[in-house]
């Protein structure tokens, strides 16, 4: 290089620009800067949602841990109420007392089984207001409503348990069947 193009830089490049490599490195460093704060931002967004995950299954496992148990431990509530009720309360009075005492225990042991399965999240599902809820009761049988409105439940054969948020078992119910209005027999006189 001659002594004329080293102290002029513009006669070497024939006027362009003589930083316009360092122009581009600088634009090319600046776009991977900006790829990298990205691809971070991006990083900790997952992390972030990674470890909301992981505390949502954590409280879930500790919430739901005692599902199978508690589904195994209403079969004997079961058993408990279906003893309760065979024993109507008219024959009940009228027992000697140490079967009263027996029944006494047996509904005693209910409700303290009852009472620690909530303790733990199961609940009864409720069917006081009478209506038919898919989500949380089966319908095991139509039955005349004797002035229920149709769809509605009209006994309850089985008690359904939540546990949290989710359903654990549904209540067995009988539903009120829509009253169908008596249609005139038509008999066909045509041969």
């Amino acid at each position: 290089m001659s002594d004329d193009q080293n102290n002029n830089p513009s006669a070497a490049n024939d006027g362009e620009n003589p930083f316009a490599a360092e122009f581009a490195v600088l634009e090319a460093l600046k776009a991977e800067v900006e790829s990298l704060k990205d691809q971070r931002l991006r990083a900790l967004a997952e992390v972030e949602n990674v470890r909301r995950r992981a505390e949502k299954e954590r409280a879930d496992a500790s919430q739901y841990a005692v599902t199978k148990f508690a589904r195994d431990m209403l079969g004997i509530a079961d058993n408990f109420a279906r003893a309760l009720a065979a024993v109507p309360a008219d024959i009940r009075a009228a027992a000697d007392p140490q079967v009263k005492a027996v029944l006494d225990g047996v509904e005693a042991t209910d409700r303290q089984l009852l009472q620690t399965l909530e303790r733990y999240g199961v609940k009864a599902v409720d069917t006081s207001d009478g209506k038919f809820d898919p989500n949380l009761h089966q319908a095991i049988a139509e039955v005349p409503g004797n002035g229920k409105p149709p769809g509605s439940i009209v006994d309850v054969v089985q008690a359904g348990f939540t546990i949290g948020d989710r359903l654990l078992r549904p209540a067995m119910v009988t539903v009120a069947k829509k009253d169908m209005p008596a249609q005139p027999v038509s008999v066909d006189t045509k041969v």
